[in-house]
């Protein structure tokens, strides 16, 4: 399960009021580089404070009022999980929010249905840098008071969950997804938010829903819903705290692979889950040094690429630029096994074992495009202009450097070049298909 952190392709605005404060504020998506995360920034006088999304910004006292809220440095960020749970979702991993107020602004209808749409509209790209993985190894739990929440191992992300309401109109709901860009956008992000009728007076007398209206949030009463339009989906409300999940599950700061299932929680069971997981070093399989992950290591490698030993031939890949090119490298040691034979007394690297190296990196390109590179395999079916211009003997380190001349279909064509030390040693143009594995 490896895939590129992606950011947006551009700025998106959305201007809105806060459900809770009531306040008119602007909200900006922006890009941001690789391994950014998602930061809300937000002006305090000159300067610019920066909010990670990150459940170490979670007081640990916070009341929990029906939102998540997020706080640094004297600042105060609250109802953060819809526009978390968007970018979540939607698998952006690295954002700029800017925000001009205390809460971002709730879409007219509720849902995230609309944040959806203003980043599809600007779209979204791969940054050529993977994405750092938490994996579920063992299950995981928090439960209290009959409300629980546990991971299992899973070779995906899925999310289950049940609620329990004594509204006849609600009632026991249970909805169970795989976790897509696809599926969050069609069958989660359109479910609104809700509020019992019998509650609304508490809430308001809380501060709360200030902004809430009957056109951005269900209001549900006894014996039914008192908005002019109908439920969405069936099990509409089972899928909004599905949302609200997801929202806080992008606390962790890392995409999840695991089936995470809930009973009944809310957004402070979330959040003490997910500071159990945080806290759970060992259970997590970040897939290259958390802190500077600005290249694809051996273990990113070996996930998208069959090869093993003796026959994997990249040690290190420097950048991927989706569709375009790529730039890897090889360290060649006195212990490979070819020297072995080629040549006794004479260590040269194999000039076919160079450009199956090249060969290698351009598998990384044209896997790096696909959503399951695990299915596939890379077959090249020519090599044409194959030059070699110097030896490559132990202890030199090979850098490849290929780029996409042709893509079509599941085939393509591309051009490498190898050097060491800034002289080049090798050069080819290779011809590939990517077939089922």
């Amino acid at each position: 399960m490896v895939r590129q952190q992606r950011t947006l392709k551009d700025a998106a605005v959305f201007e809105g009021v806060g459900i809770h404060t009531g306040e008119r504020t602007v909200l900006t998506f922006r890009p941001a580089p690789p391994n950014t995360g998602v930061r809300f920034r937000v002006r305090r006088g000159e300067e610019i404070v920066e909010i990670p999304a990150s459940v170490d910004h979670v007081p640990e006292n916070s009341p929990f009022q029906r939102n998540t809220t997020l706080v640094h440095d004297g600042v105060s960020i609250s109802t953060v999980e819809h526009v978390l749970a968007t970018l979540f979702g939607l698998r952006v991993d690295n954002c700029y929010l800017d925000l001009d107020g205390p809460e971002p602004p709730e879409p007219e209808d509720g849902s995230c249905r609309e944040f959806v749409e203003k980043i599809q509209e600007v779209g979204i790209v791969d940054q050529g840098v993977p994405a750092p993985l938490y994996e579920v190894r063992e299950p995981v739990q928090w439960s209290r008071e009959g409300i629980g929440i546990t991971a299992l191992p899973y070779d995906g992300f899925r999310v289950s969950f049940t609620i329990q309401y004594d509204n006849p109109v609600i009632g026991t709901q249970y909805a169970s997804f795989d976790i897509s860009p696809e599926t969050f956008a069609k069958e989660i992000a359109p479910s609104r938010t809700f509020a019992l009728k019998r509650e609304v007076n508490y809430l308001l007398g809380k501060g709360l829903i200030q902004g809430g209206t009957l056109h951005n949030a269900l209001v549900v009463d006894e014996d039914k819903i008192l908005n002019d339009e109908p439920l969405r989906f069936p099990d509409e409300f089972v899928r909004h705290k599905i949302l609200d999940l997801l929202g806080d599950l992008s606390l962790l700061g890392l995409p999840i692979k695991g089936h995470i299932i809930s009973l009944k929680s809310g957004h402070h069971p979330n959040v003490q889950f997910v500071r159990r997981l945080a806290a759970i070093e060992a259970g997590s399989n970040r897939i290259y040094r958390a802190k500077n992950p600005e290249y694809w290591d051996i273990r990113s490698i070996m996930d998208i690429l069959p090869h093993r030993y003796p026959f994997l031939l990249v040690d290190r890949v420097l950048e991927v630029v989706p569709g375009k090119r790529v730039r890897g490298l090889k360290n060649v040691t006195i212990n490979e096994p070819f020297f072995q034979g080629h040549f006794p007394g004479h260590p040269i690297m194999p000039g076919v074992l160079l450009i199956e190296a090249m060969a290698q990196c351009g598998g990384v390109l044209m896997m790096s495009l696909l959503e399951q590179p695990e299915t596939k395999l890379v077959y090249f079916s020519s090599i044409d202009k194959a030059r070699f211009r110097k030896p490559v003997l132990p202890g030199d380190q090979v850098e490849f450097q290929l780029h996409m001349l042709r893509y079509r279909s599941n085939t393509c064509k591309m051009a490498g070049v190898a050097t060491v030390d800034g002289e080049k040693v090798a050069e080819a143009e290779l011809l590939a298909a990517i077939v089922d594995r």
